[in-house]
């Protein structure tokens, strides 16, 4: 089934690959197609060009692999929304092979996308209104990179 809208990443090389991870880390994600198309710019620089049509838990992407391009920015990320510290941590471990860990849950995976991982208690605690307990958190957030449920939760309480 086709999505009117899909988000497009572009990455220099190894899309398939880019693809074949991603999906396999998120439940209800899944490759739908893969197309190999004729680029002569992209050929001569050793690659190939093609496109790789994916959900991610129902969510529609498509990589673009195309050669070399612009870095990516942090000014869009793919945000996963992890159930517990274990989800967390695989995600977590996944994504920063041959990547770079970021700050506050951020991190840029080895195609240069930047991802956030965010446990749903971060966002619970976010939601209670509670604005000392949440500038507590906040400030325990910002000495992290990989999110820890247990020392938000700590933060918060103490706030």
């Amino acid at each position: 089934m086709s999505s009117k809208v899909r988000t497009c990443i572009w990455v220099e090389k190894d899309g398939l690959a880019a693809a074949r991870l991603w999906t396999s880390l998120i439940p209800g994600s899944a490759i739908e197609n893969e197309e190999r198309f004729r680029n002569e710019q992209v050929e001569e620089a050793g690659g190939s060009a093609m496109v790789i049509d994916f959900t991610l838990a129902g969510a529609p992407y498509r990589v673009l692999q195309a050669g070399p391009h612009q870095d990516h920015t942090d000014m869009m990320s793919i945000m996963v929304t992890t159930e517990d510290q274990a989800e967390t941590d695989r995600l977590w471990e996944a994504l920063t092979e041959g990547g770079r860990e970021v700050q506050c849950g951020w991190l840029k995976d080895r195609w240069g996308v930047a991802w956030q991982i965010v446990p749903r208690q971060f966002g619970e605690m976010m939601a209670s209104g509670e604005e000392a307990k949440i500038g507590a958190m906040m400030q325990a957030m910002f000495e992290m990179k990989k999110l820890d449920i247990a020392g938000l939760r700590a933060a918060f309480d103490a706030g």
